[in-house]
């Protein structure tokens, strides 16, 4: 995909001074969005950050699998990081939004065609079939038989997981739970006791993926 130019434009309102991207060849913000005066170009164009992609990547097979999470924001920006950390396939279970929803769509920034996926209405059903498949499940959730999820890379993984996220309110369904064979949390401090789900999954899924990278870099 080609990479998309910007330039920076400034309101010449003294008053206001609104400075903002606004991209190249683009009329949409000849006016100020702020208060409606002419804006001149002050900075010349300039394309996004690119990154060097699959640096370090290992070869474990990493699943995910969302269970009944609530908002589509939160699911369009999980695509978008799997994306970026080579999750092979996506499973969408109960009322979670899938990846053709206008709001997902609008977060996931077209990773949503980049990742295969699958939607199940039942999780513990979707959860023992991905079983019967090989797979072993991991749940990102607390409780008192979770560990740290530095205790989980401490030892090299082969078989494919399936990392799976829980609702936003609930957590993840007890049937399901039950079948993982693991469950993992990310220690933390401050008075709240998780993550936004979409943070957490971040954090998870990279820690996870570049694991050796962690051990071997100190």
């Amino acid at each position: 995909m080609a990479q998309k130019f910007h330039q920076i434009r400034k309101c010449l309102k003294p008053t206001c001074a609104f400075r903002f991207p606004n991209p190249l060849f683009s009329e949409q913000y000849i006016f100020c969005p702020k208060c409606g005066s002419p804006t001149v170009i002050v900075e010349t164009p300039y394309s996004g950050m690119v990154v060097e992609k699959e640096q370090g990547k290992t070869a474990l097979h990493i699943e995910v699998l969302l269970d009944n999470i609530r908002s589509a924001h939160n699911v369009g920006s999980i695509i978008r990081t799997s994306d970026g950390i080579g999750v092979s396939h996506l499973h969408f279970c109960g009322i979670t939004p899938t990846p053709d929803h206008p709001k997902v769509i609008k977060t996931a920034l077209a990773a949503e065609q980049h990742i295969p996926w699958t939607q199940h209405w039942n999780s513990p059903d979707a959860g023992k079939s991905l079983i019967d498949g090989g797979l072993q499940l991991i749940a990102l959730e607390g409780g008192e038989d979770a560990a740290p999820i530095f205790d989980f890379i401490s030892t090299p993984q082969f078989q494919p997981i399936v990392l799976i996220l829980g609702n936003e309110v609930s957590g993840v369904d007890p049937g399901l739970l039950s079948l993982c064979s693991q469950k993992i949390w990310l220690p933390m401090l401050g008075k709240k006791q998780s993550f936004n789900v979409s943070v957490a999954f971040g954090i998870a899924a990279y820690i996870i993926r570049f694991a050796e990278n962690f051990k071997s870099n100190p």
